[in-house]
């Protein structure tokens, strides 16, 4: 399958790697989001055309032409910023996405939509997989917002016959990745401090998808005729959050001492673990082992921001 894919939140994390991974596989890819790029950069991240823009009506009214798919990766992606600045948090992932459908729901009838969602959709829940028909329970602002967009999704997938995808994305993880645990404790581990101190007990759970595996993922759902499609993105493995650090402190060759407070991070539940059956059941299979995922993580912290 090949076509016109837009990547709204083009610049951020997902949105680059999806456009590199689409444009490798011969789509001619679009992006809107925040952020100047020349036409050469832009290219040089697989877009053959940019828009600097907010996801918005008027914005979106002139983009060119018409999508085949669109990996609507733009949102609010931070649960902190959910907490702080709600309303705000609300815009940029709910209100964005409800004029994004009408958009496309006037000019790209056809087109499979892909959500980015996240595990945070699931909230609070036991130390067991999670599988997608589990009651949702959101702790935070920015799990309710991932759970609002669901709901638009599948509002217009039976009102208006939209195709469309979820994926509820957990821990993603890799090069390019500027902000949340690993980068704040890669921080941490390298400012030459014997002992550092994270949130929480460290037998908090998370289930980690290199980066490059979660663009894959959006690529196998596109491959789907199913109107309404909803999968875990994650590896299917529990890892502790002190196993994790301890995995980064070897990448890193940190000699450096992991403690934890035994404080709860507002908004964090305390365990994320998938069952990836379905998504597994696309043919798509998980490539990067952590190990070699981490590995290659650090290799770019050390070459970005030695």
């Amino acid at each position: 399958m090949q076509g016109t894919l837009l990547v709204t939140g083009g610049r951020g994390f997902l949105g680059r790697a999806v456009a590199r991974h689409f444009k490798q596989h011969g789509w001619r890819v679009v992006g809107i989001g925040h952020g100047d790029w020349t036409p050469e950069q832009a290219r040089a991240h697989g877009f053959d055309a940019w828009t600097r823009a907010e996801v918005c009506a008027a914005a979106l009214a002139a983009l060119p032409g018409t999508f085949d798919v669109v990996a609507h990766c733009a949102a609010n992606g931070s649960v902190g910023y959910s907490l702080t600045h709600p309303l705000e948090a609300f815009r940029l992932t709910v209100q964005s996405t409800a004029e994004l459908l009408e958009h496309l729901r006037r000019t790209s009838p056809a087109a499979r939509v892909v959500y980015p969602s996240s595990a945070a959709v699931y909230g609070a829940a036991e130390d067991r997989p999670l599988v997608e028909t589990d009651r949702p329970n959101p702790v935070s602002p920015y799990g309710w917002h991932k759970k609002m967009v669901e709901d638009l999704l599948a509002c217009h997938a039976s009102q208006f016959g939209m195709r469309v995808s979820i994926v509820r994305f957990f821990s993603i993880y890799g090069p390019g990745l500027a902000k949340q645990l690993l980068w704040d404790a890669a921080a941490k581990m390298r400012s030459g401090q014997r002992s550092v101190t994270f949130w929480g007990t460290g037998e908090e759970t998370r289930d980690w998808i290199h980066v490059d595996d979660a663009a894959a993922l959006v690529a196998a759902v596109c491959e789907r005729d199913e109107p309404m499609l909803l999968v875990n993105g994650a590896a299917g493995a529990r890892v502790t959050v002190a196993a994790a650090l301890r995995l980064l402190r070897d990448a890193l060759g940190a000699d450096v001492d992991i403690g934890f407070n035994g404080a709860v991070k507002p908004g964090d539940p305390r365990h994320y673990h998938a069952d990836v059956t379905r998504a597994l059941a696309l043919g798509w299979r998980p490539a990067v082992p952590l190990d070699r995922g981490f590995a290659g993580y650090v290799d770019w912290l050390r070459s970005a921001a030695p």
